[in-house]
């Protein structure tokens, strides 16, 4: 576990130990700015970025009302980690974000790196890939599409810490930035410290720095940290989409080495097994949208075939590290029937966590998902033992206590036996033996779930859960919602929890309205 800590915080810290001369900086959160082109859709622009749903997107691009509707000719904002990576049979560093293409017959560098319009050049992608310029194999090969960036320069200014990557398509430096209004005297001078040479150049790419959805600049994190606040590097679950780097709890980077006295065992990984990110990319054809089969809070969900055996792939962004650390956590120290099996986990380009398929979805989709036939009651009264067996195990047997803060029927699972499985541990909290509860920095969790209590006071317990999992019986009981509209279109909504207190005597429901 602490190797995997580790190469988290080379990877996912905002502001990274100095990899090398080209590396100043790596780790943080950077944007390049793509050109859309005729009959292209953002689906496609956002897939080649390694993102799930474009809709991740609207907070870098403010000035955008409505990302489902962008025309031919309009420059969009696209995220991603800009990390450090080294030169093909050389020691030489260079910042970029990495996008692997999966090859295919025909490809050229020249026709993967149109696919990015001008964000990377056919002759970057031989200079970064070991593959001949004429004679890419189309077997099982997998081109690193990088796009240039930087996370700032500290000899330079520490005042900007966030930088856009920017195609000059005719355009001057400086006519670009005052597209950004950095347009000042001083700010152009600044500019032209990042961009060396590239003064009266209109063509190449260049780094602007750029503020945020909240309309600031953010500053430049130092390159280094003491040892003693490493843990201030990962972002925090309740807050993991900021950009700026937040303390995280020490039990979430609990390593074997952890004090004996803390009562929390150490972390092993050893019935999990760490696939290469190449391995994932082939299993699920490129993370394809025919193989997608979820999306989530904190990434989309792939199915796959990986060494003869049916696997649910989560890929999740390197900001969520918080949310991946607390799944390795408790699926490779917890291990039960109604229990989601964790196989394995991958932290190359992404973070990825590698479950058992489970074949028959979750029982939100049974309650009243369309082309789904009503459950027997010995089913649902079988599908509520299951889960509360999970439940127990997690709140009763294991030490420390584990509270899992996200109960809801998505993420309960069904097996093709109807059998159910707790599953999405992101938003895990641990607490020692006794303790009644434990305070939070935010509340998280899911609405119609969340008892009053948590919701007015953010206090932690087993009980949160509890209180989820009745919100639970309920559904199965009446097969509605947590939150219920009085009509398809209607904006009014009660919590499910309010109508069934209110409804014991079947006064304010008829008998059409309970029936599933």
């Amino acid at each position: 576990m602490a190797r995997i800590l580790m190469r988290l915080l080379l990877l996912a810290a905002a502001a990274a130990v100095a990899a090398g001369d080209g590396c100043l900086n790596s780790g943080c959160v950077a944007l390049g700015s793509y050109l859309v082109a005729r009959n292209q859709n953002l689906t496609y622009i956002a897939s080649l970025f390694g993102i799930g749903d474009y809709h991740a997107l609207a907070r870098y691009n403010p000035g955008t009302t409505n990302l489902d509707y962008i025309q031919a000719g309009q420059s969009v904002n696209i995220s991603f980690t800009c990390g450090c990576h080294t030169f093909p049979n050389s020691d030489a560093t260079y910042l970029g974000g990495s996008f692997p293409h999966k090859v295919v017959t025909g490809d050229t560098y020249g026709g993967i790196a149109q696919n990015y319009n001008n964000l990377t050049s056919a002759a970057w992608l031989a200079v970064t890939n070991p593959y001949p310029t004429n004679n890419i194999p189309d077997t099982n090969t997998v081109v690193n599409v990088t796009v240039n960036c930087t996370c700032g320069d500290p000899k330079i200014s520490s005042d900007y810490g966030f930088f856009l990557t920017y195609p000059l398509m005719g355009q001057t430096l400086a006519a670009v930035a005052a597209n950004y209004s950095f347009n000042s005297s001083s700010q152009l001078d600044l500019l032209r410290k990042y961009n060396p040479g590239m003064d009266t150049a209109t063509s190449g790419l260049v780094f602007i720095p750029v503020k945020d959805g909240n309309g600031s600049y953010h500053p430049l994190k130092p390159p280094g940290r003491k040892k003693a606040n490493k843990a201030a590097l990962l972002p925090s679950s309740e807050d993991s989409t900021q950009l700026a780097t937040t303390s995280m709890d020490k039990s979430a980077l609990s390593t074997s080495q952890a004090d004996s006295s803390s009562g929390v065992p150490g972390i092993t990984v050893d019935k999990s097994v760490e696939f290469s990110y190449e391995e994932l990319f082939n299993a699920t054809e490129g993370f394809s949208m025919s193989n997608k089969i979820g999306q989530g809070g904190f990434g989309a969900v792939y199915y796959a075939e990986l060494r003869g055996e049916k696997a649910a792939i989560k890929k999740m962004d390197m900001q969520a590290s918080h949310e991946f650390l607390a799944e390795l956590k408790v699926l490779t120290h917890v291990h039960h029937l109604n229990l989601v099996r964790l196989i394995g986990f991958c932290t190359e380009s992404s973070l990825f966590l590698v479950y058992e398929f489970i074949e028959n979805g979750n029982l939100s989709q049974h309650l009243r998902g369309t082309g789904y036939e009503p459950l027997s009651w010995a089913a649902r009264v079988q599908i509520a033992l299951d889960s509360a067996r999970g439940l127990e195990y997690i709140h009763e047997h294991t030490v420390p206590v584990y509270i899992h803060r996200d109960i809801k029927s998505a993420n309960i699972l069904i097996d093709k036996n109807y059998r159910a499985k707790v599953a999405d541990f992101g938003l895990t909290k641990l607490t020692e033996v006794g303790n009644t509860s434990l305070p939070t920095r935010g509340i998280v969790g899911t609405f119609g779930y969340m008892p009053p209590e948590y919701a007015r006071y953010g206090d932690v317990s087993p009980k949160v859960d509890v209180y989820a999992f009745g919100v639970v019986l309920y559904e199965l009981i009446s097969a509605k919602d947590a939150i219920v509209r009085s009509t398809e279109s209607s904006s009014d909504s009660k919590g499910l929890v309010y109508l069934v207190i209110n409804s014991f005597t079947f006064c304010s429901w008829g008998k059409d309205q309970w029936s599933s």
